[in-house]
């Protein structure tokens, strides 16, 4: 008998999950890391991709008890390894500018870890206009967004107009679909996530933006199922999980399911896989973390349980 969606998205986050938490210690910053993180893509950003899946598990509580645990068990590694918030704080004193200490600790915030003395920076810093008016990328205006709102450091009359954030990016524009390309795609995908807070939200979403996204989304993810990008293929199916009426493809469930790998990788494309395990974590742990987010949220919907 064939799987539904919700088994066969079940099994791929159950399976992603615990690769993730077999393999955490690959993503352990090295010894001496400081809050300068010259290179932060290769070690930070992974460890607050982590947090996000980990996080995700357990505000949708769809997982067993052994999987909510090990989601926990995951942040808790994390935020050791951010010495409990101290590192985020220290690199927000240093670089008062930068988004990332908010967006990290937001991960954390939402699964109720917090840090007395970053919790103070943070008021002041979000507070500035200097940094309301950082030149960044429309989707990532409302990264920085979601993460205040996750955190609590949108109030104070520091309201976000959501709408007007929308309708700077290229999805706000409804623009022509075949045009996209794949930047444009991932860009997009986090327009979604951070609109309805991956999902929490659904109605936060525009109706337009989602009547658009509904029309058009099965076949952004054949075209980029067919060339083996399951990076972005993951990622296009979080957005299907994120809509008002959520997009859950049996089809696209059982595809993504066969090409994730018994110890629970999801790999990046249809290139060979490393043996090494350094190298497959380094290559292939976003592809994965995805995987848990993609699986838990449809679930999720899937059983009209979403957060």
């Amino acid at each position: 008998m064939a799987m539904s969606v919700t088994q066969h998205a079940h099994r791929v986050s159950l399976r992603a999950l615990h690769w993730l938490h077999t393999h955490r210690e690959h993503g352990a910053l090295p010894p001496d890391t400081t809050a300068e993180l010259a290179e932060p893509d290769t070690v930070y950003k992974p460890l607050g991709e982590t947090a996000l899946a980990a996080s995700l598990v357990l505000r949708e509580a769809v997982a067993g008890s052994t999987e909510l645990r090990l989601a926990r068990e995951l942040l808790d590694f994390a935020w050791k390894q951010l010495g409990g918030g101290d590192m985020l704080h220290e690199r927000l004193l240093r670089y008062p500018l930068m988004s990332d200490p908010l967006e990290t600790y937001a991960h954390f915030a939402r699964s109720g870890y917090r840090h007395e003395a970053l919790d103070r920076l943070l008021d002041h810093t979000t507070s500035l206009r200097s940094a309301r008016a950082m030149e960044l990328l429309p989707n990532r205006r409302l990264a920085v967004a979601n993460a205040a709102r996750i955190s609590g450091f949108d109030g104070g009359g520091r309201a976000v107009d959501w709408d007007r954030l929308t309708r700077a990016t290229w999805l706000g524009a409804l623009p022509e679909p075949w045009l996209i390309d794949w930047m444009t795609a991932y860009n997009m995908t986090h327009t979604v996530f951070h609109i309805t807070d991956w999902g929490r939200l659904p109605d936060e979403l525009p109706a337009d933006l989602a009547g658009y996204l509904t029309r058009w989304l099965p076949a952004w993810i054949d075209i980029w199922a067919e060339i083996g990008e399951w990076d972005l293929v993951a990622e296009l199916m979080i957005v299907g999980g994120c809509l008002p009426e959520p997009h859950c493809d049996p089809a696209d469930w059982a595809r993504l399911a066969a090409v994730q790998y018994e110890d629970g990788l999801l790999p990046r494309d249809g290139r060979p896989v490393d043996a090494d395990a350094g190298e497959r974590f380094a290559t292939h742990h976003h592809t994965t973390v995805v995987a848990a987010v993609a699986g838990t949220l449809t679930v999720a919907r899937a059983l009209g349980t979403g957060r």
